[in-house]
């Protein structure tokens, strides 16, 4: 004769199970919440710290990461005429971060995003105080480039326009004749240092790093406290039937 588990076997199977995933959720997103408060205090410290070539940053073993948001330096002159445009906005108005590229002493070519310019000053015709010529040095944060288009969203780029919806820096080469072997493989935010006529508007470098761990880790821990309410509750009325 088999012998038959009772159904309150089954249901406490199910319950622990549960429990257990609830809590291992909630541990995880603490464990997000302290890495990325770590990350957070990094990059304020690596904003804030003195800046140093970008050399310094390109020998570290693994610059795109160590480097993100460090302050740097680089030296070279403007390509004005191959500007590209990607679309942003500030304070409320509509316009373009502008991605000069840079080309250095040794010839190669680093893209600086110098700031923004409204719509209305896209045209750099506009702006020609601005257009800064001859050799500068200039000191902005290290970033590193998008791997891939960042969400399904994301409109597509219109690199024959020089226009940008996500930062491809493959693409932006080739819009401004920059030769896949002399690209430096690294974008850098210009800093505020006011431009001649006020255009390009640097310092616009956004830190959108969205910290909602622990509200996730709360909402985790809340629905296995529910559930252990109900199962206390379950389990009482259990027991009371089987008096």
């Amino acid at each position: 004769m088999v012998e038959r588990r009772s159904p309150a076997f089954g249901w406490i199977v199910a319950f622990l199970v549960v429990f257990a995933a609830l809590l291992a959720l909630g541990t995880w997103q603490v464990e997000r919440l302290q890495w990325k408060q770590a990350l957070l205090v990094e990059i304020d410290k690596n904003r804030n710290a003195a800046p140093v070539p970008v050399e310094t940053i390109r020998a570290l073993p693994n610059p795109d990461v160590e480097g993100e948001y460090r302050r740097v330096t680089v030296t070279g002159r403007f390509d004005h005429a191959h500007e590209q445009y990607f679309f942003a906005t500030l304070d409320g108005d509509v316009g373009y971060h502008v991605y000069t590229p840079l080309i250095r002493p040794d010839g190669r070519t680093a893209f600086i995003n110098r700031g923004f310019v409204p719509e209305a000053l896209k045209d750099p015709a506009r702006r020609t105080e601005g257009q800064l010529a001859g050799e500068v040095t200039i000191t902005g944060l290290y970033r590193a480039p998008l791997a891939a288009k960042p969400s399904w969203v994301t409109p597509e780029n219109e690199p024959g326009k020089r226009i940008y919806f996500w930062k491809d820096i493959h693409a932006m080469a080739v819009a401004a004749s920059v030769a896949g072997d002399t690209l430096e493989p690294y974008f850098i935010d210009a800093d505020a240092a006011p431009n001649p006529g006020g255009w390009p508007k640097g310092g616009v470098t956004q830190v959108d790093l969205p910290n909602n761990h622990l509200s996730y880790a709360l909402t985790w821990y809340g629905l296995a406290a529910v559930l252990l309410i109900i199962g206390a509750l379950n389990w009482r009325k259990r027991r009371g039937g089987t008096k």
